[in-house]
């Protein structure tokens, strides 16, 4: 990495932040009181650098699709964009589960543990989410509440339609277009200005992590843990490079090292929200991405391309069905399928989102919510931040394939005119 370069002051920020955090960790140990104050400053730190973050994020998604929609050639071109940017989404998320289904039936993460054995079937009694309701709450009843909660699905539902008919008015409506345009490079600038912070932002977050960690916590599931950080490993410098080099100009090892500061930032904050800004800035300044495709593309993916949290809730309802002596049979697989789909879609994109998601099966499954919750929170802040960086490198793959693609569709059709 170039010596002065933002991933290698954010690396710096990441490495040097968890190793003061581990030896503050001892300071706690010995009662040293000011230990526990540098902790608590950090902590403080941390938390109102994800919050400046996080209050971009909302106004950067609406402007941001609006503003790209505005840009798009024709209502075709929407069409074309969204069906491509969608359809890769669903198919990434769905092969993530099919390959963690894959590896945890060969695997059997979880047998063996020592924890309170349960007679029965593990997930004999499970029931779908309702979708209807899932679908119906995707529009708002109030705009400004959708606003206040930052419920990613309505704010893009709203932001769709409402780019799509200042597209439709055209002309009559170029000066609000042009207007959304602006306001999208005022959120670009407010970005890179926040950015120029992350270095201390992330070295003041893994201080925390590292002074909090307690290693006997998660002695028993190392090879839980380890058997998922190695599938989102590969998955992230692996498969997502592979089908970038396939299906585009750029090679697998530029896209690694393009993607590595998106990469680093995303597993300091492990957010997916928060690293939208980041994803945007790697995908039109480093990877050559159209500003219309990426502001359409990276808050969808934000909200619904989860391939890092469907991996991590597959692995992680075996190992909890193995560990309490009820494994999951052949009969059941299709209702975990479907049920981690649903979890893995609607897994909010903050910290511990897809931890949440893992509560609501625990329940479904009908293993006791308070241990093996308890078990899964334990080790999830070590393992949210590979999840989410996962997930923000799936974002970054799959508008790059869509904007390339794009551009070879609209290439084509001026060669016919």
């Amino acid at each position: 990495m170039p010596k002065n370069s933002l991933s290698t002051r954010i690396f710096i920020g990441l490495f040097a932040g968890l190793v003061l955090g581990v030896l503050l960790r001892g300071g706690f140990a010995d009662g040293a009181a000011w230990a526990d104050s540098l902790v608590t400053l950090a902590a403080t730190i941390g938390s109102m650098f994800v919050n400046l973050i996080m209050l971009l994020v909302v106004p950067l998604v609406f402007v941001s699709i609006i503003s790209g929609m505005t840009e798009l050639p024709d209502s075709k071109a929407f069409g074309r964009l969204g069906g491509k940017t969608f359809g890769l989404y669903i198919a990434n998320t769905l092969v993530a589960i099919s390959v963690a289904l894959i590896v945890a039936l060969l695997l059997q993460p979880g047998v063996g543990a020592q924890l309170p054995q349960l007679a029965g079937s593990a997930i004999s009694n499970t029931e779908l989410p309702n979708i209807a309701a899932l679908i119906s709450d995707i529009i708002p009843r109030n705009p400004f509440q959708a606003f206040a909660d930052g419920n990613m699905l309505q704010i893009i539902f709203m932001a769709l339609l409402f780019g799509f008919i200042l597209k439709q008015l055209g002309k009559q409506v170029e000066g609000v277009a042009a207007g959304f345009r602006k306001a999208n490079l005022i959120m670009m600038a407010l970005i890179s200005m926040v950015m120029r912070g992350a270095p201390i932002g992330v070295f003041a977050l893994m201080v925390k992590l590292g002074a909090t960690l307690d290693a006997s916590t998660f002695t028993s599931v190392i090879g839980y843990i380890a058997l998922i950080v190695g599938l989102l490993c590969l998955w992230m410098l692996v498969v997502y490079p592979t089908f970038v080099s396939l299906f585009t100009d750029i090679s697998a090892a530029e896209f690694r090292t393009k993607t590595r500061e998106q990469m680093l930032f995303a597993f300091s904050c492990a957010s997916s929200n928060a690293s939208i800004p980041v994803t945007m800035r790697t995908l039109t300044e480093k990877l050559g991405v159209s500003k219309a495709t990426a502001g359409f593309g990276v808050p969808l993916g934000a909200t619904m391309n989860m391939g890092g949290v469907s991996i991590y809730i597959t692995i992680a309802a075996f190992f909890l069905a193995n560990a309490y002596g009820a494994p999951i049979t052949t009969e059941q697989l299709p209702a975990l399928i479907a049920f981690v789909f649903l979890l893995s879609v609607g897994a909010g994109g903050v910290p511990g989102g897809g931890a949440v998601m893992i509560g609501v099966l625990i329940h479904q499954m009908g293993l006791p919510v308070e241990t093996a919750f308890a078990l899964i929170i334990a080790v999830d802040r070590i393992i949210d931040m590979f999840v989410t960086a996962a997930n923000v490198v799936g974002d970054a793959a799959v508008v790059t394939m869509v904007d390339r693609s794009e551009r070879e569709q609209q290439s084509s059709l001026v060669t016919e005119n």
